[in-house]
């Protein structure tokens, strides 16, 4: 079986969705790029059920190369993503509950705290809504991606990137914790926001931010 890790790598991720509280049954979706395509979580089965022979191989073009199963139904962005952004390896799909109740309201993650970096610039921008699994949808995801690697999906969730699963899980799990602290914070008043040169400056500093050279 090809790319027999991967596929396991990706089984790992999407079944940490549930316990790290970042979605329930087969909510989300997770895809890890490969040569000239993408492996992906297949549509309608439940994670626990997995197995490396679900997951479903695509070509950069979106047929499926691989897999008696369908792909997720959201297989465009991925598609998408990858081929606009060559340096990212992994995207994380998920209907986090902080996430995708501001994403309901139609807003973004302003730069109420400086970690809203961890995403790549001075917003978590959110995209316009669009019914999901369809090429309008893809297209308004990847203009949100831009310079970003995480944005939420109106009404919809959240997806986050990364140069491997690990580092994609990772952001989406910050993104759910900023979205939860921005929700609080508006319980109480409106927070106050970070200027764009301070930001400048943070996303500088997040690039070799935790690299220590071992």
């Amino acid at each position: 079986m090809q790319h027999l890790q991967l596929r396991k790598e990706i089984i790992h991720t999407a079944r940490s969705f549930m316990p790290l509280g970042l979605g329930v049954g087969t909510a989300g979706n997770v895809s890890g790029r490969v040569r000239d395509g993408f492996l992906i979580t297949p549509s309608g089965v439940a994670y626990g059920r997995l197995r490396p022979a679900h997951l479903v191989l695509m070509a950069g073009s979106g047929a499926v190369r691989g897999g008696a199963l369908k792909p997720s139904s959201e297989w465009r962005f991925h598609r998408d993503i990858y081929a606009a952004r060559p340096e990212v390896r992994a995207i994380v799909h998920v209907h986090s509950p902080f996430a995708t109740a501001i994403a309901c309201t139609r807003r973004g993650i302003p730069a109420f705290h400086y970690m809203v970096a961890v995403a790549g610039g001075d917003s978590i921008r959110c995209a316009p809504y669009a019914t999901f699994g369809t090429q309008a949808l893809s297209s308004r995801a990847v203009r949100a991606l831009r310079q970003r690697s995480s944005c939420l999906l109106a009404n919809h969730g959240q997806i986050a990137l990364g140069e491997d699963l690990p580092s994609a899980l990772k952001v989406a799990l910050e993104v759910e914790e900023l979205a939860k602290q921005y929700w609080l914070a508006n319980l109480f008043a409106k927070p106050v926001t970070l200027g764009r040169r301070e930001m400048r400056k943070i996303v500088g500093k997040f690039r070799n931010y935790g690299r220590q050279g071992v």
